[in-house]
């Protein structure tokens, strides 16, 4: 299957063309409107801070260029280059069982997959971001974060990878009805666990003093009748300067949680304005239509691996000699993404549907120029660009523009 190789490169040299021109578009963006604060931010944005986010932004976008190339040398190396066969043939002269040579297999490549990215994520935390003054990590804390990640991913990813397995190994032809109903539950109850078992390992969360903040809060989650086990305060701070809010968790273990960096710069009125828009996702039934839509394109992608994984010239094609269920596996992980990668604007914009309609129930519950307020301070503070290039945005902004989000505010407050 020639034209598969020739497929799947094309893909990957598509995909990788288009995060370097786009990039290139956001950095001539910023650049031409550097020095001049956008007309409605006036009095608002001070020119210093308008250059800092121009630079920011393009600062960024320039790393995303190297982690474009890095990405696609990366995926080339493991599967045409033999990163995978390689990683194969080494366990065989273990003489494991099939079941554990191929989880072995996976953990290898992921582990190399993880160890080769991370003098970029370095690169990231203590150039870029220390550049701009957001980084707070130390280089000991940027271990331990590291060690904790990939034991915590060896203990949640190990049962999915055997369970896996056995059944592309046991299940039948339809083993990947099996998978996904699987899958399903395992998600669900991670997302139950998740704020306290595997939050707590990496932040500490203590919850929202008692005050006039907290009666505050209080009394919008009321209105808007979210149950939850508490408003917590995450120590965010530790590793950077950005704010944010938001809630995780399911059923009665839901929590909403506020970064310290972020209280530290809010009011009473405009914390509740930013609650009250979190809280909109949820009574919109966003995040259970975002998690259904994650499991039927789950259910779907299980499908077609079950297809390409009884089709041995598929393995060939993409530098995979001997078929294999962990080989599938892994060749679905790196080989199916710069096909995916062109999907990014239809998620981007469902995703910026989904905050202008959390922004209206925030205006119902909450002060409209409190929220209008809430953002200018976290643009400011995050040095997020208030002139970003208008096809960058199309393509991968999960949030409307500022301009765009902040006179549709001004609409529900004049």
């Amino acid at each position: 299957m020639r034209w598969l190789t020739m497929l799947f490169v094309a893909a990957l040299l598509a995909a990788t063309a288009t995060r370097i021109w786009l990039a290139s578009r956001q950095i001539a963006a910023v650049r031409a409107h550097r020095d001049r604060v956008p007309e409605y931010f006036d009095g608002q944005i001070e020119i210093a801070d308008q250059q800092k986010a121009a630079d920011y932004t393009a600062a960024r976008a320039s790393f995303m260029r190297v982690a474009a190339v890095v990405d696609a040398l990366l995926r080339l190396a493991l599967t045409l280059g033999g990163g995978i066969a390689l990683a194969d043939t080494l366990w065989l002269g273990f003489g494991v069982a099939q079941l554990w040579h191929g989880a072995l297999v996976i953990g290898t490549v992921v582990l190399a997959w993880v160890l080769l990215g991370l003098p970029l994520s370095a690169w990231r935390i203590f150039a870029l971001e220390a550049r701009f003054g957001f980084n707070r990590a130390t280089p000991a804390l940027f271990a331990a974060d590291v060690a904790k990640r990939l034991a915590l991913g060896a203990a949640l990813g190990l049962p999915v990878v055997l369970g896996a397995l056995w059944l592309m190994e046991h299940g039948g032809r339809w083993w990947w009805l099996a998978a996904w109903l699987g899958w399903t539950g395992y998600s669900l109850a991670i997302t139950w666990a998740f704020p306290r078992v595997v939050a707590p390992l990496f932040n500490r969360f203590t919850p929202l003093p008692d005050g006039a903040l907290k009666a505050r809060v209080e009394a919008l989650v009321a209105r808007c009748g979210f149950a939850s086990q508490g408003v917590f305060v995450m120590d965010g701070s530790r590793r950077s300067a950005h704010g944010n809010a938001y809630f995780t968790g399911l059923g009665r273990n839901k929590r909403i949680v506020f970064l310290d960096t972020l209280l530290d710069r809010l009011g009473g009125a405009e914390v509740e304005a930013v609650l009250a828009h979190e809280l909109g996702h949820f009574r919109l039934k966003h995040v259970r239509q975002r998690f259904v839509v994650s499991l039927l394109v789950s259910l779907g992608a299980l499908a077609a691996l079950a297809w390409a994984a009884r089709e041995p010239a598929l393995y060939a094609a993409l530098g995979v000699p001997s078929p294999s269920p962990h080989a599938a596996l892994l060749l679905a992980a790196f080989a199916s993404p710069p096909f995916w990668f062109f999907v990014t604007p239809l998620r981007a914009w469902w995703s910026r549907r989904h905050e202008f309609e959390a922004d209206d129930f925030a205006v119902e519950h909450a002060d409209a120029r409190a929220l209008a307020d809430a953002l200018v301070k976290l643009y400011r503070a995050n040095a997020s660009t208030l002139t970003p290039d208008r096809v960058h945005s199309a393509f991968y902004d999960t949030h409307p523009p500022a301009t765009q989000r902040l006179a549709r505010l001004a609409g529900r407050h004049a």
